[in-house]
């Protein structure tokens, strides 16, 4: 329920941008969850080892490699050549990515697969479920609907001497649980993820409780490969739209306005540039950011997706275009081609899993990416394209094709220059630049 006067609502409705005064956004009843930010340090080291062993993974998978890598032919007749099996490692340890199409599994059956990769994700922060609260680490993810978390006796659901292990969750622990027993399976793009529905009190910022939430119970978390295991996350909290929630899941944030425990159908991210962050529930906090706020319509409201009139950066122009607006991707996405024209226009070289690096004497001189959204510019500057640490320069920017999905993902690396705002109720995206 948006608790605003209808003639503020019609005119937020008519208008794209509007003075942050003109709204009365009541900061008093905000929900407030701090987000933490993992260095970039700890990006740049994971994404090493995952480089390392993807690059191991190939090698042992072929007792030719040394001489094709030499430049040499394969004796294995039948067996794939050594290029394709680094293609086959590299997708493998890249994880999923964001997105949802539908395969053929046969018997004239489809099942969604979600396309989402986690192994970058840098910002994090808590949730609750059950009675007494049992604590997760998630992330907050525009991209995805679903509430998952792994169970007790998961597989492949990290270990004790990673980060300490995975919280997990422990029905039997809950006197508010109770069993759902459907099945939850994503297919990700190395692999399945699968557990049952349960239904639960879901507890946000210690004190604002959403009961009877279904989510789901993780047993085999497989899927998401490596970029899971080191990651400092137990699950995904998805604050996408129902259109992608599997099982017909309602929501967290839908569960939330419906019991009344939000005072707005809003939410927003304040992501530090180098520090933590803080989503704020029920509306959006105008301490935090300075100016007007433009109000961009959403073109595909399962997604956060709008239109976009043009990205350019250097001499690279998309044309018309769109993308989704993701907190749970940390880099920015686009159609393999464009990416590669942009990375290698600037010196960036792609490596084993299609992430880029770059020479970081290059970073000073790398080209502003703009995006031109309802007749204004955003601009990312060259030097923030860039995750830095001790002498390597991962470049922000990967190529990822959706065959039925949006063009290009607009993550972290985009949201941390600006405050964003979601409303949920009227359809719409916010942007302001922020304090």
């Amino acid at each position: 329920m948006l608790f605003q006067s209808l003639a503020i609502a019609s005119a937020l409705s008519l208008t794209t941008t509007v003075l942050a005064s003109d709204t009365d956004n009541n900061v008093d009843n905000l929900i407030r969850i701090p987000i933490k930010k993992i260095s970039n340090h700890e990006v740049v080291a994971t994404h090493l080892k995952r480089e390392r062993d993807a690059l191991l993974a190939a090698l042992n998978s072929s007792h030719d490699a040394p001489a094709l890598l030499r430049g040499g032919s394969s004796s294995s007749v039948g067996s794939p050549s050594f290029p394709t099996q680094l293609l086959d490692a590299r997708y493998a340890s890249r994880g999923p990515f964001v997105g949802m199409t539908s395969v053929d599994v046969g018997e004239g059956k489809s099942e969604n697969v979600i396309i989402k990769d986690y192994s970058n994700a840098q910002y994090y922060g808590e949730v609750m479920i059950g009675t007494p609260p049992q604590k997760f680490t998630v992330v907050f993810d525009t991209g995805s609907s679903n509430l998952w978390v792994p169970k007790v006796n998961c597989q492949n659901c990290g270990y004790w001497f990673i980060h300490g292990g995975k919280n997990k969750f422990d029905n039997s622990q809950s006197t508010s649980y109770k069993a759902d027993g459907s099945d939850f399976h994503i297919q990700y793009g190395s692999g399945d993820v699968q557990g049952y529905f349960s239904v639960d009190t879901v507890t946000l910022a210690d004190d604002i409780v959403i009961t009877d939430q279904k989510f789901a119970e993780v047993s085999n978390a497989g899927g998401l490969g490596v970029g899971y295991i080191m990651g400092q996350f137990d699950g995904i909290l998805g604050l996408g739209f129902e259109g992608l929630s599997l099982g017909g899941a309602k929501t967290v944030f839908k569960n939330a306005i419906d019991q009344k425990v939000v005072a707005q159908p809003v939410f927003a991210f304040s992501l530090g540039d180098n520090a933590d962050g803080e989503l704020t529930l029920g509306g959006y906090d105008d301490s935090k950011f300075k100016g007007d706020i433009t109000w961009i319509p959403l073109s595909e409201p399962k997604y956060w997706q709008i239109d976009i009139e043009d990205i350019t950066a250097g001499s690279y122009s998309s044309g018309t275009t769109n993308g989704i607006v993701d907190s749970g991707t940390s880099l920015i996405t686009g159609p393999s081609t464009s990416i590669i024209k942009i990375a290698l226009s600037v010196g960036a070289m792609p490596n084993i899993m299609g992430q880029y690096t770059i020479d970081c004497a290059k970073v000073p001189n790398l080209p502003d990416l703009e995006f031109k959204i309802n007749g204004q510019v955003w601009k990312v500057p060259g030097k923030d394209l860039v995750i830095e640490s001790a002498g390597t320069c991962l470049f922000a920017m990967m190529g990822m094709d959706i065959p039925t999905g949006p063009q290009w993902i607009l993550g972290d690396v985009f949201m941390r220059k600006f405050y964003t705002i979601f409303d949920y109720e009227n359809q719409k995206v916010g942007l302001a630049e922020p304090n």
